[in-house]
């Protein structure tokens, strides 16, 4: 199956789709994201190891959500060396707390950030396919009223915004597949 972006006709930004069989070309390639977060992590006092490189790198060049051992597994193919588990996850932690990769709660999965702008508290919604796996960055602008009023009423300070979605794409609606 190949992946095709979708044509939304809401207000959210669109970044990019992730999928197991990902058809087309992403335009922030592998590249792109690692010269975003060097120049991120420069610009802040940063570093960019060369584990946390690696470990971007890798979710980056997937085009897919990945597991921490699916990490492992994609590091040691390339022949580098192979990193323990606990490696990983102080990566995962270090490359998340900076807003270059987001987690995926219901794939309990990573996945390089599609969009390079690193805001702190830049709304990301996530529209994750259950019969594909196909997975959607959005920027959600649109809800950033809503979800100060909702945290300000609780008087919540809010790290870190993000919501998934969970349902079928377009290409699965369209051919009636099913989670």
């Amino acid at each position: 199956m190949s992946a095709k972006p979708h044509d939304h006709h809401d207000a959210l930004a669109v970044g990019h789709i992730h999928g197991p069989d990902c058809g087309h070309v992403h335009a922030g390639n592998a590249a792109t994201t690692l010269a975003a977060a060097e120049a991120f992590c420069q610009s802040h006092g940063l570093r960019l190891t060369p584990q946390r490189r690696a470990v971007l790198e890798a979710l980056a060049e997937a085009g897919r959500p990945c597991g921490a051992y699916d990490l492992i597994e994609a590091l040691r193919a390339k022949g580098g060396r192979a990193l323990a588990p606990i490696a990983i996850y102080r990566a995962l932690d270090f490359l998340r707390e900076h807003g270059l990769i987001h987690r995926l709660e219901l794939l309990n999965a990573f996945i390089a950030c599609a969009h390079h702008q690193h805001h702190g508290d830049e709304r990301v919604v996530f529209l994750i396919c259950e019969s594909c796996r196909l997975v959607e960055e959005a920027a959600a602008e649109p809800l950033r009223a809503s979800l100060a009023g909702i945290t300000g009423k609780h008087g919540f300070q809010a790290r870190r915004q993000v919501i998934e979605l969970a349902g079928l794409c377009r290409d699965c609606t369209a051919t009636g597949a099913h989670p």
